[in-house]
């Protein structure tokens, strides 16, 4: 039994001593400094907190990654923070103290190095400072939210394998305070330190009451050998018109051992094709000997490749990523460590264009004409998980954006968030931690001189770029939002961000004989080398590029407004927003009843109306949907609200026009005056009311919608001031043999105007008048009337963009829509479904079936399909057999006709005729929504939809996909509802 035991304990100790890296994510304990009276090697040594602790002690399951204010909710010990107005009743550190925020962290792991190896505890990062306890050994983490710490274990871990951890964190040093009118960073005290800003609220965010202190980044145990491998840096050069490029490499070796070790570094590089083969391209090794307990730097010899695949921002081609694994072996021990990084051959160039003054970014030597959103962070409470980064990251590629901002008062972001923009192909804007608000421009003017530490703020600065250097996505570095930083700061990052002189925007890719530029320095050993800095993001091709606030503005516009040549004068803006009012049922799930009331709308003597919401709406931050003096309420031109779905589904209507005509607008003028346009901003850290696609729990607004339709690579578009049609074309081929077929419809389904235009060609980068849409010239022209927009080829009319605009004569109002909510107008719903697991794949394919008009053709009418993707549902094709118990109960004026095992109709009956106008689908588990007295929501989110928030003309029909993971044990099921489909027309799937 002896011998079985430790046959036992010696197979888990070698394979706790397996190299590579372990991550620490479970098993956490947290506990309130001030209620532990153990010191942190009496934790670690003999007195450990129990591994299930009673709910009265002071000990708690924690949140790791995460922060105090996570692990507290984590355990009901305070009220959700983002829900209604409970972050009132949680204390804030100004006025607990900051030991009230102080906590233990504690857990236990396993690992046991033999003969050689090396043991690393890593902390990716820690808000703000910390001690560290290990079997009783004690070592302080310096200050600092964004550095790495990387401690060498190895010397006290405990034989049996069996360690302890304690870890002391502390808050900021200079928490600040929230004054009572709150602010722009509150009292902007924590500009005193290198850590997030936006932590002491915003006029977008409440405060943040423990400012976000707690291990908030990956905890790990790395195991070598004797050699490690240190931030490998990894850059492609590209020569004879990208048809010839290398691969360089430089890494930092270091021996921490005491002796010579000499080593073989190891380097493949594949790539995969389809169907899962992957094709090694390059496997190279190289001998290095290591002095003894010493750093060496080693740059591996360029690696050739032939026109090898380019990573392509989202819209301009594919996101090709070869896997470079980098290994060393230690003559007498074997593999000693290993490094895995996915890596895009691509090269991207940014000036300030001469003819519009406005930033250019080209990629491969394409411009590229920017239209995405500025980024806070994920979630206020930091639980940053690679699930929900990859939703994020996927909802911002399906809206068609193809760049994320991260803002200064934000984070650094993490590795997880930059390998989803690398797989997506949204490149980064990534700003540093300084905010015109908090250093040195907000009121009152504070933190003139930035951070205390300034060689802090340097040592994260680099930290950073060596963390995020090899992603694709990266594409730029600002030294802080509306601000600069500080001069010895700046003129640093400008020195250690200074450009290769191979990626200057004057080196040509062409030379056919030329393989290294004048510098003989390896592009892998400047820090970065690749990308340009920019010292803020008012400055060198931004807004006004003299770092004067001329970014903005920040509320409701007149669609038509955007298309003006005044509305905007610089080249390049990186902040305009809007509303962002979310569907009914967040405001229902995040909010008590209270919350539910909807603004008063008081009428001025001018006639502009002026909204006051809600005090649960006020603090979450809501921005009216008028602007009184300058912009008539827009929600009251579709009729007075009469309760929180109509005033939601009507903002819904607001926010489709007013982003689709966002960025319509910009791209009217694309090269001509702008190179690029970022929204403010694209989503909420938290339940918030303003400036946000999708809201905290996932949902989208009809807003992501009207963004997924204008920045469309290929698009027709109506310019809502003069009236022009115009197509877009952003690709680098011309657009050739095609034409616009355009059709206006008004309420009783009818078609009074009616044209397709001659054939025309698009030259690539440009966008093309068309013709003027005549109809409200025409006699006797709708109120109220929609307009149908399709670009299509006329070889097989396949349609390339479609645009459906609902539109009102000038002078008028969308009143008359209210009356068209009584239409019944039938549907014929074809659908199939595909389970994997939990996974769901189904594909709705839509027709409006009441009467066409006489002049209906078939472009008109066609299958959109074509315009949605194949037939097939994602990636899975359809599988004989398993549509059993799909579709099993239909509801509420529905009937069914199954046509075979795997397709399904549903029938939607009605007499009228007419645009089946404004439909949207969701999903949702099978119970009911509410009870008497409280609200369940029984959605299914996140959900991912080709296409939403559409409607159909008489004859149309459309293809949407739907894809969602289904909680375990839940019973999905898809709900249709639109203007004029006022039921739950559910299929339980």
């Amino acid at each position: 039994m002896a011998a079985a035991a430790a046959a036992a304990a010696a197979a888990a100790a070698a394979a706790a001593a397996e190299v590579g890296k372990r991550v620490l994510d479970t098993g956490w304990l947290a506990a309130r400094s001030t209620e532990v009276a153990l010191t942190g090697e009496q934790l670690t040594t003999t007195d450990p907190p129990p591994a299930d602790p009673e709910p009265t002690a002071p000990w708690m399951h924690a949140a790791v990654p995460g922060t105090v204010l996570g692990t507290l909710l984590k355990n009901k010990l305070i009220p959700d923070p983002f829900y209604g107005l409970n972050n009132e009743s949680i204390i804030d550190i100004a006025k607990s103290g900051r030991g009230h925020y102080t906590f233990w962290f504690f857990t236990t792991f396993q690992c046991a190095p033999a003969g050689h190896q090396h043991v690393s505890l890593n902390f990716r990062g820690i808000n703000y400072s910390a001690e560290v306890y290990l079997n009783g050994h004690k070592e302080v983490l310096p200050k600092g939210m964004f550095r790495r710490h990387t401690l060498d274990i190895t010397d006290v871990l405990r034989p049996d394998g069996k360690n302890l951890l304690a870890v002391l964190v502390h808050p900021p040093d200079h928490p600040g305070a929230i004054p009572p009118q709150g602010g722009q960073g509150g009292d902007h005290e924590i500009g005193k330190d290198v850590a997030t800003q936006y932590v002491e609220g915003w006029d977008w965010m409440c405060p943040i009451r423990d400012r976000n202190t707690g291990i908030w980044d990956e905890v790990s145990i790395s195991v070598t050998g004797p050699v490690r491998i240190m931030d490998p840096h990894l850059v492609s050069t590209f020569y004879d018109d990208f048809k010839r490029s290398y691969l360089h490499c430089t890494l930092q070796l270091e021996n921490r051992s005491s002796w010579l070790s000499d080593c073989k570094l190891k380097i493949q590089v594949s790539t995969e094709l389809e169907g899962n083969i992957c094709l090694v391209e390059h496997l190279q090794s190289y001998e290095i000997s290591v002095p003894p307990n010493s750093v060496l730097e080693y740059t591996i010899p360029p690696l050739f490749f032939y026109k090898p695949n380019l990573w392509w921002p989202n819209g301009m081609g594919k996101q090709s990523l070869y896997n470079v694994e980098i290994g060393v072996d230690a003559n007498g021990f074997g593999e000693s460590d290993s490094s895995n990084h996915h890596f895009g051959f691509r090269k991207i160039e940014s000036t300030i264009d001469g003819s519009t003054g406005g930033r250019i970014f080209k990629v491969n030597g394409e411009p590229v004409f920017i239209r995405g959103g500025n980024w806070i962070l994920s979630d206020g409470l930091l639980r940053l998980t690679r699930k929900r980064y990859m939703t994020d990251i996927k909802f911002h590629a399906d809206m068609n954006f193809n760049m994320l901002r991260c803002w200064g008062g934000g984070l650094a972001e993490r590795p997880d968030f930059y390998h989803f923009c690398d797989i997506y192909g949204l490149m980064v804007w990534q700003e540093f931690w300084i905010t015109g608000d908090v250093d040195g421009r907000g009121i009152p003017i504070s933190n003139p001189n930035g951070p205390l530490d300034h060689d802090l703020f340097l040592l994260c600065a680099r930290d950073t770029v060596k963390l995020l250097r090899n992603h694709a996505s990266l594409a730029l570095w600002v030294g802080g939002n509306e601000q600069v930083p500080p001069v010895d700061i700046n003129k640093a990052l400008k020195n250690d961000l200074k450009l290769h002189p191979i990626f200057v925007s004057n080196h040509t890719t062409k030379s056919p004989g030329k393989d290294k530029s004048e510098d003989p320095t390896d592009p892998s050993k400047y820090l970065d080398g690749t990308r340009v800095y920019v010292q803020g993001s008012m400055w060198d091709g931004f807004a006004n590029g003299k770092g004067d606030f001329t970014d903005g503005p920040y509320e409701i516009q007149y669609p038509e407004s955007f298309f003006k040549d005044s509305f905007y004068k610089y080249g390049f803006n990186p902040e305009v927003g809007s509303v962002g009012v979310p569907v009914a049922a967040t405001i229902r799930a995040t909010m008590p009843s209270e919350g539910w009331s909807i603004p008063i709308f008081k009428k001025r003597i001018d006639g502009y109306i002026n909204e006051v919401p809600n005090p649960i709406w006020d603090y979450h931050k809501y921005i009216p949907y008028s602007k009184p003096g300058k912009v008539h309420d827009q929600i009251e031109l579709y009729g007075h609200p009469s309760d929180l779905d109509d005033f939601c589904e009507k903002a819904q209507l607001v926010n489709y026009v007013q982003y689709r005509a966002l960025l319509e607008g910009w791209t009217s003028f694309m090269w001509t005056k702008f190179t690029g346009v970022l929204i403010w901003k694209t989503q909420n850290p938290w339940t918030g009311l303003r400036g946000q696609f999708y809201d905290h729990l996932l949902d989208q607004t009809a807003g992501f919608y009207g963004c997924r339709c204008a920045a469309e690579p290929i698009h027709v578009q109506l310019n809502l001031d003069s009236y022009f049609i115009e197509v877009v074309n952003t690709t680098a081929d011309e657009l050739r043999d095609v034409a616009v077929e355009i059709s206006a419809w008004d309420l009783d389904g009818a078609s009074p105007y009616y044209r397709v235009t001659e054939k025309i060609a698009v030259p690539p980068k440009k966008v093309q008048q068309v013709t003027k849409m005549s109809y409200p010239k025409t006699k006797n022209p709708k109120p109220v009337y929609f307009l149908l927009l399709k670009l299509f080829k006329l070889s097989d009319n396949q349609v390339l963009s479609r645009n459906f605009y609902w539109l009102h004569l000038p002078g008028k109002d969308y009143k008359l829509l209210e009356q068209y909510r009584q239409k019944q107008i039938p549907l014929k719903i074809n659908s199939k479904i595909s389970i994997s697991g939990s996974g769901y794949k189904v594909r709705m394919s839509i027709e409006n079936r009441s009467k066409k008009p006489e002049n209906a053709n078939s472009v008109s009418t066609m299958n959109l399909a074509d315009a949605n993707g194949s037939d097939r549902i994602g990636e899975e094709a359809i599988q004989d057999g398993h549509s059993s118990g799909l579709w099993g109960k239909i509801r509420r004026g529905l009937s069914i006709t199954r046509s075979d095992d795997n397709v399904r109709t549903v029938e939607v009956k009605g007499a009228d005729s007419g645009v089946s106008f404004f439909l949207h689908f969701s999903v949702h588990t099978s119970e009911p929504s509410s009870s008497q007295d409280v609200y369940k929501d029984t959605r299914i989110l996140p959900v991912h939809y080709s296409d939403n928030y559409f409607s159909l003309v008489p004859g149309e029909k459309m293809a949407i996909d739907i894809s969602f993971e289904a909680p375990q044990g839940s019973t999905p099921r898809v709900i249709l509802k639109g203007w004029n489909y006022h039921l739950d027309h559910a299929v339980t799937l």
